[in-house]
């Protein structure tokens, strides 16, 4: 039953939906053929999803190898607590030797809205060249200001993928000490597929850790801890604001004492804002009704070994990226609708607001109530096994926060980059 539980889970994806298969022809492209191909190499300094929704005149890729420009973006910090960014565009192919450098400062009271928002000019700036020697240059106009023009997301011109996506990650360490050691490894293997119709996300994830401490006198005690999570979902835009969904999640893991686990659900999701306004705002509300079927690893303080059980969730959530700042909060609510009493209640924050010139706050943190912990192992804890979390307790509640503030004052004018002693 489990094997069938877990192919299902992975090969609902492909049955659901005809238009994830990758024998099928992709879209019709929306860029020019000969568009310029560009890989943008920014890791966390830049917001690459507003990128390209913002830039939508050239064809994004995912190896330099494919692309005419390469687009390297670097950081440093300048002596006024700012951070410098250095865009390095690195021609190739039919643009070899083609290279220009432009710089960003920006202050360090910027906010996180206001930097993407510079980044994404300079780029739009730096491309030009580029873009003045391909198919696409008749149909490009650069201007400072939004004209109100909708230019959408565009497709690749030509993808032998079909627009799907692929990646794995492998890893694993070690460390320890005369009377202490430990082990992990984990790995991540994931394959999505997006459109502004359908979206199709399917991720496999695990991970194995092993600690082992000398208590002295000859005696030892070792903690293993191993998960395992395979989730799928399917996604479906229905109008402007509404979009239906499908998703399976199939797990195991030893800290809450499940072998196997297994949830099917389907649900709709509404958002207040326009869909196309996502880097900016939202304001979703999402519900979906499922089953789960535990299987447990041992038996719990319900007497249950296995059990089946049917559930709906509802979660509502903001997501705010302005020129104040940026934000997001949500509170979720889960029930298992076969035993009512067996809830969650979850509000979750996280802000950094800039509430006037150079003063900052930010706050982050969680609260929740929980009645629904059917897992819970029969039997008391050891004393090793609290120590090092072992297996979930009992609790009725949980929290964290987190809050601090920032204030910057005096000269603006600072936008030397001094790196001598590494700071």
């Amino acid at each position: 039953m489990r094997a069938w539980l877990l192919l299902a889970s992975l090969g609902l994806v492909f049955s659901v939906h005809p238009d994830v298969a990758l024998a099928q022809a992709p879209s019709t492209p929306q860029t020019a053929e000969g568009a310029v191909r560009v890989f943008l190499d920014c890791n966390f300094s830049c917001d690459d999803t507003y990128t390209r929704r913002e830039i939508t005149f050239v064809d994004y890729v995912r190896d330099r190898r494919d692309a005419d420009v390469h687009i390297l973006i670097t950081t440093q910090d300048t002596g006024g607590g700012g951070t410098e960014y250095t865009i390095k565009f690195i021609g190739l192919v039919r643009f070899a030797n083609v290279e220009q450098t432009l710089r960003l400062v920006t202050p360090a009271t910027s906010t996180s809205d206001e930097r993407r928002k510079g980044i994404t000019e300079v780029l739009k700036r730096g491309l030009v060249r580029y873009v003045a020697e391909s198919p696409v240059a008749p149909r490009i106009r650069i201007t400072l200001a939004d004209d109100g023009t909708k230019t959408g997301q565009q497709d690749p011109a030509k993808d032998p993928w079909n627009l799907w996506a692929f990646s794995a990650e492998f890893g694993g360490g070690l460390d320890g000490e005369q009377s202490s050691k430990s082990h992990s490894i984990r790995g991540h293997l994931s394959a999505n597929r997006t459109t502004d119709a359908l979206k199709v996300q399917i991720s496999v994830n695990g991970s194995y850790r092993e600690n082992r401490f000398e208590l002295g006198e000859g005696e030892t005690f070792t903690s293993t801890s191993r998960s395992f999570t395979n989730n799928a979902l399917i996604a479906k835009s229905l109008t402007k604001k509404f979009s239906a969904a499908v998703v399976t999640r199939a797990s195991s893991s030893t800290f809450v004492n499940q072998d196997f686990a297994f949830r099917a659900a389907g649900g709709v999701e509404y958002d207040l804002f326009p869909y196309s306004e996502s880097t900016r705002r939202l304001l979703t509300f999402q519900y979906t009704i499922g089953f789960d079927y535990f299987d447990y690893k041992e038996e719990t303080v319900f007497a249950k070994t296995s059990e089946t059980l049917a559930d709906h969730r509802l979660q509502t959530s903001l997501s705010m990226r302005q020129p104040w700042g940026s934000s997001f909060a949500s509170v979720s609510f889960s029930q298992f609708l076969t035993k009512p009493s067996k809830y969650s209640i979850t509000a979750f924050g996280d802000a950094n607001v800039r509430l006037f010139k150079g003063f900052s706050f930010n706050v982050f943190g969680e609260v929740a109530r929980t009645r629904d912990q059917l897992y819970l192992r029969r039997g008391e804890a050891s004393t090793e096994e609290i120590l090092v979390r072992q297996r979930q307790l009992a609790t009725g509640y949980r929290y964290f926060m987190q809050i601090g503030i920032s204030y910057s004052f005096g000269s603006i004018f600072n936008n030397v980059v001094n790196p001598r002693f590494g700071s």
